[in-house]
């Protein structure tokens, strides 16, 4: 069948098709056979599968660029950093706020009021520091990364 491209999403890659029957069909970055990828208005081969459209390939006539995927922001914040913070300021929970996690960070101010409190968030702090260096950096920037709103 064949049509045009509605929209994509720039940073998921998925997307709407209009076919030439009327109705409008999704797709995934996986879907597309062709390597230049969707653009908005590019006139289009497809199969379909219900409601999908797969093994999609542009046409020759279709000279639209190409929609350029964005990648999710990277991790702004550093492992290494937070154990550093967690080691040297870790009783006032100053790691906590570096890495977003700000109930804790005052739930470990309070705490550190009494003597009791101080050795607990010291002890805490200090798991936290050994936590932060044996996780991977893969694991940590998906643990701790930044949310952006849309």
């Amino acid at each position: 069948m064949r049509g045009q491209v509605l929209g994509v999403d720039r940073t998921s890659g998925e997307g709407q098709i209009s076919g030439e029957d009327g109705q409008r069909y999704c797709f995934r970055p996986g879907d597309w056979s062709d390597e230049r990828g969707p653009a908005v208005g590019a006139r289009i081969d497809f199969a379909t599968e219900g409601n999908r459209a797969l093994r999609i390939f542009r046409l020759p006539e279709s000279d639209t660029a190409p929609v350029a995927y964005r990648q999710p922001p990277a991790n702004d914040r550093n492992k290494y950093v937070a154990a550093l913070l967690a080691f040297f300021l870790g009783t006032l929970g100053i790691h906590r706020f570096y890495l977003g996690r700000n109930g804790t960070g005052v739930l470990m101010i309070v705490i550190s009021i009494t003597i009791v409190g101080l050795i607990f968030t010291g002890l805490w702090a200090f798991i936290d520091t050994v936590r932060y260096l044996v996780m991977s950096d893969a694991e940590f920037a998906h643990r701790y990364a930044r949310t952006y709103p849309a």
